[in-house]
């Protein structure tokens, strides 16, 4: 996995302390109304300290100077949490913004020159920012692609690693879905003709700054529904707090040696009630979310998509590329019938010598290894065929390169989707073909009884068979595997434990799919499943109520993505699919969605560890400030002070010493997220009310009573 290197220095640490004065602004924090509150709080205290006889207030100046103070650092301590994480942010949108180059560009006079036809005086040179949507050019080997486009002819191989940090190359070419080219990518060899699709100022590149920037900026919809939430009981906080002045000059009506409750206290009072920690980390919390997201090379387009990922309740995944490597390799050769090894070996030869997919060098490189016995020295006996999977490896003695000296590419056969086959045309007038079973048998004039048997054999153990023809007479099987990505079942195991259901949904046939699900212990398994088939099983998901993601990388995965509730697109799709998904992965590994439903449940928990935290905290400095402040008029109430604090003066700065410095505290927490385990909703729960619940409700007791003991040592307040 790539991850973003996103550091912050010294001179960002500083810039997040002036932003934590800016973010003063009343029109800022009235965004929080946690935080609005403590400031209003803030400017109570200080008319106080400033003239201590308002309000008939009875305390010092200094101590009123203090109360102050220790409000001021709660409301700079969390803006400083949100600035901190925004610049984060901001990094990583200014690591995106250097990868942004301008270059020449090689425009094509007539955009319908054939690409091998193209020389000096087709081209016209051009600075990258002054080509325009539509036009077409010419990029070599060596070149850097000026514009993000769309390949329309040829096929290369591309350095993307400026974009997703993966040194090896990638190939685009005109056709399928790799025909999508990034601005600022290197063409390592061959060439390309692109149009380009983007105008100047709206590259890829472009596009993911801005959305780094705007997803760091907007609140989430649980965020919103928190918000709420932490206004409400603010308003109930300070409907309370307000109540308990005129209760209080009701006391002092008929106690002795009692003069009302004072107003700086009754502040500190709301101050340390309300939940003033979460409040502080919300935001920063949010936007270390997205942070981490980023930091993996995925593009989130909101913070609705990384929520939604801690959420999810189904998550579909395709076969080939997420379970597996996606790179399909000649394992075996099996003769059948009449045929034996070495007709088997020189027809797959001969027939993939001009095939440049991963399958066909493939079984010229396994071709060249072989030779006409099996690797145990036993010769072929009749339909005899080897266990699936049983690779040979023992070296060429025979010449499978027999009659190709006089092959060119000419004599190649390409597979097509019509077809299901490739194959030459040998000089000789013979005929080879190799394809899908199905394909080839309805191909042949005749085909071995025992042909579908072991082709069975093969897509039962997890691998793509391909029949072998010779002059429409059926001659053996090409073995394929495709192996697992390693690690994949402990990943989905994780998913699971996380009360996610798994669905593999996969174009291969019932067997492989069987086979594969085995393997890697999915939850459900769809085979021989096309676009439309996806986008149904989206729907039907979702209609049960629940959430549900999926990866895909094509034009006709873009239904399913846009339809998904986390929709992954592949970078190296195509733009359909890229506009579709509401995250994109710029490394293009679709397997990465499992670690973006890592990191939306890490999300998801911190907030919730940190909101349990806070809210517990409220209930330990209730028993600590209302004993103190009220104990004078009510005696009774000093049953509740059991940490017997030195003067009410002591309890209430104490208080707001550890309110105010929990909080800077709690930033690395809320930046890094808590320690996350794959488990179920209630193991969560309960490790929340255990740790976070449990350490917020004991922690304020330590802490206050260990700062209470300073002042005592210091002789403060005494």
């Amino acid at each position: 996995m790539t991850e973003v290197t996103i550091t912050i220095d010294t001179e960002q640490q500083k810039q997040a302390f002036r932003d934590s004065f800016v973010k003063l602004d009343p029109r800022h924090l009235v965004r929080n109304p946690v935080l609005f509150v403590v400031e209003l709080g803030t400017i109570v205290s200080l008319l106080l300290t400033i003239a201590p006889g308002l309000f008939d207030a009875t305390g010092s100046r200094v101590y009123y100077g203090v109360i102050t103070a220790l409000l001021a650092f709660t409301v700079l301590f969390a803006n400083y949490a949100e600035a901190y994480a925004e610049l984060e942010g901001e990094a990583q949108a200014d690591s995106l913004r250097a990868l942004q180059t301008e270059t020449k560009a090689k425009q094509l006079i007539e955009p319908d020159t054939p690409i091998e036809e193209i020389d000096d005086g087709d081209i016209e040179i051009a600075d990258s920012n002054e080509i325009e949507a539509g036009e077409v050019v010419f990029v070599d080997e060596g070149d850097v692609i000026p514009r993000d486009g769309t390949v329309i002819e040829g096929s290369a191989s591309v350095d993307e690693s400026a974009i997703t940090g993966e040194s090896d190359p990638v190939i685009r070419q005109s056709g399928g879905d790799r025909t999508s080219v990034v601005g600022g990518t290197e063409v390592l060899s061959d060439c390309l003709k692109v149009e380009v699709t983007s105008e100047q100022g709206e590259s890829f590149l472009d596009e993911m700054i801005g959305l780094v920037e705007n997803a760091q900026r907007q609140k989430t919809p649980n965020e919103v529904a928190m918000t709420i939430l932490l206004s409400g009981l603010t308003l109930v906080f300070v409907v309370a707090v307000a109540t308990m002045f005129f209760f209080g000059e009701y006391l002092a009506s008929f106690t002795v040696g009692f003069a009302g409750l004072d107003i700086a206290e009754l502040v500190a009072l709301l101050i340390a009630l309300m939940p003033t920690t979460i409040g502080a980390l919300l935001a920063a919390i949010r936007v270390a979310g997205m942070t981490r997201v980023t930091r993996r090379n995925v593009i989130a387009k909101s913070g609705r998509a990384v929520e939604a990922a801690g959420d999810l309740d189904a998550l579909i995944l395709d076969k080939t590329g997420t379970i597996t490597t996606g790179e399909r390799v000649a394992q075996d050769f099996h003769s059948l019938g009449d045929a034996n090894d070495e007709d088997v070996i020189r027809a797959s030869y001969q027939s993939s010598l001009f095939d440049e997919t991963t399958e066909g060098r493939s079984i010229i490189d396994l071709a060249e290894k072989m030779n006409g016995t099996k690797a145990d020295g036993g010769q072929p006996d009749g339909d005899a065929v080897d266990e699936p999977g049983a690779a040979v490896e023992a070296p060429r003695d025979v010449d499978v390169s027999l009659g190709t000296e006089s092959l060119s590419e000419e004599n190649f056969v390409p597979f097509s989707a019509e077809t299901r086959m490739s194959g030459i045309n040998l000089p000789d007038g013979t005929e080879i073909r190799k394809g899908a079973v199905d394909a080839v048998e309805k191909y042949a004039d005749s085909a071995p009884g025992k042909l579908r048997q072991p082709s069975n054999d093969i897509s039962e153990s997890g691998g793509t068979p391909l029949a072998v023809a010779v002059d429409k007479q059926v001659v053996g099987i090409i073995e394929l595997q495709d192996e697992l990505k390693p690690g994949i079942a402990d990943r989905i195991a994780e998913i699971q434990k996380m009360g996610v259901e798994t669905i593999m949904a996969t174009g291969d046939n019932q067997r492989t799919a069987r086979w594969v699900a085995d393997q890697v212990g999915i939850d459900e398994f769809h085979a021989e499943f096309g676009p439309e088939e996806k986008i149904e099983l989206v729907e039907d998901i979702q209609a049960d109520g629940k959430l549900v993601g999926m990866t895909g990388d094509g034009t006709n995965d873009a239904p399913a993505l846009a339809k998904a509730d986390v929709g992954l697109a592949m970078n190296a799709g195509t733009n359909a699919a890229k506009e579709a998904g509401n995250m994109v992965d710029l490394d293009s590994n679709p397997s990465k969605i499992i670690e973006v439903v890592g990191i939306g449940k890490q999300l998801l928990m911190t907030r919730g560890a940190l909101t349990t935290f806070s809210v517990a905290n409220d209930v330990a400095k209730y028993f600590v400030l209302l004993p103190a402040i009220l104990a004078a008029a009510i005696p009774g109430l000093a049953a509740m002070d059991i940490l017997n604090l030195s003067t009410p003066a002591s309890a209430v700065t104490a208080t707001l010493v550890y309110n105010a410095f929990i909080i800077p505290l709690l930033i690395p927490l809320a930046l890094r997220g808590v320690d996350y385990e794959a488990q179920s909703g209630a193991q969560l729960l309960r490790k929340n009310l255990i740790v976070y619940g449990g350490g917020g409700l004991i922690a304020p007791f330590i802490f206050i009573k260990m700062i209470d003991m300073l002042f005592v040592a210091l002789g403060v307040f005494q």
